[in-house]
């Protein structure tokens, strides 16, 4: 079976094909594409075939596509500008047959009120009228996602934000990774919606106090009202149209978005999900 991934250069589809290479895939057997196929050198090396995938040149996939049987589409990068390369690697799939479509789509995609909703619920639509069949991942948050606010703790010993007391059960994009190379390698799966998340979700408080724990000084939670959060956010240099994508983050994180903690990523990698503080270790190092 040949398994193609798109976005190999990006840290989640780069993740993906090592997983895959973990589980024992041949290297010959896995395309890893990228925009610049230059870019994917390091997997060469290891007997990896690669290929120029471009999702906003549609003979770039056509190409690409030429012979694979089961595809990793890596959700594209910029929120409000991803459906129409999304389209494009749907048809392209469709047109080539093939056989397993895997999307990294975002929680409660199609019924959620939340920012990053709306391509994701696009783009499972497309996929669900394409007629290829699928397997979609609603990956929730990846805990690298607070690499800066890590930071932020460690110069000032606060961690800021609009949440409230909303949840977070995140995972690393490792674990979410590696459950891509799971649904890809195995069969059985196709047809399934998961929901994917660590198993423990937590609060900022809880995170203000894994920070400290990792970074050796105390760490306070500081909560913000949304509004004052766009101004504090504005006032560290962001756009107003950024800030305010940033605050309704942290309004969906309020109302619950990210705050059901599944075990079904835990299930399909076997084993349990990263905690917090370890999961931060890492990033502070």
């Amino acid at each position: 079976m040949t398994i193609l991934v798109t976005a190999a250069s990006g840290q989640l589809g780069g993740l993906v094909v090592d997983a895959l290479l973990a589980r024992g895939a041949e290297p010959a057997s896995i395309v890893a594409t990228a925009r610049d196929e230059s870019t994917l050198a390091r997997f060469a090396e290891r007997g990896v075939t690669t290929a120029r995938l471009d999702y906003d040149d549609p003979a770039s996939i056509a190409a690409a596509l030429q012979g694979v049987d089961a595809v990793l589409l890596v959700s594209g990068s910029v929120p409000g500008r991803r459906v129409d390369g999304h389209r494009n690697v749907v048809e392209a799939a469709a047109a080539a047959g093939v056989g397993k479509l895997v999307y990294t789509s975002a929680p409660k995609a199609t019924t959620a009120d939340f920012a990053l909703a709306p391509d994701h619920k696009a783009t499972e639509e497309l996929i669900a009228a394409s007629g290829v069949p699928a397997v979609i991942l609603r990956n929730n948050w990846y805990t690298e996602n607070y690499a800066g606010d890590l930071a932020q703790a460690a110069d000032s010993g606060v961690v800021a934000g609009s949440a409230g007391s909303g949840r977070v059960a995140s995972a690393t994009r490792a674990e979410y990774a590696e459950a891509a190379a799971v649904v890809l390698l195995e069969d059985g799966h196709v047809g399934e919606v998961y929901e994917l998340s660590g198993e423990h979700a937590w609060d900022f408080d809880e995170f203000a106090a894994a920070a400290a724990e990792v970074l050796g000084r105390p760490v306070a939670y500081r909560a913000l009202e949304p509004a004052e959060h766009v101004a504090v956010l504005e006032g560290a240099g962001l756009d107003a149209g950024t800030a305010g994508f940033v605050a309704a983050i942290d309004a969906g994180i309020r109302d619950g978005v990210l705050g059901d903690a599944e075990p079904t990523l835990a299930r399909l990698i076997g084993r349990p999900t990263t905690g917090l503080v370890e999961a931060l270790r890492p990033l502070a190092a």
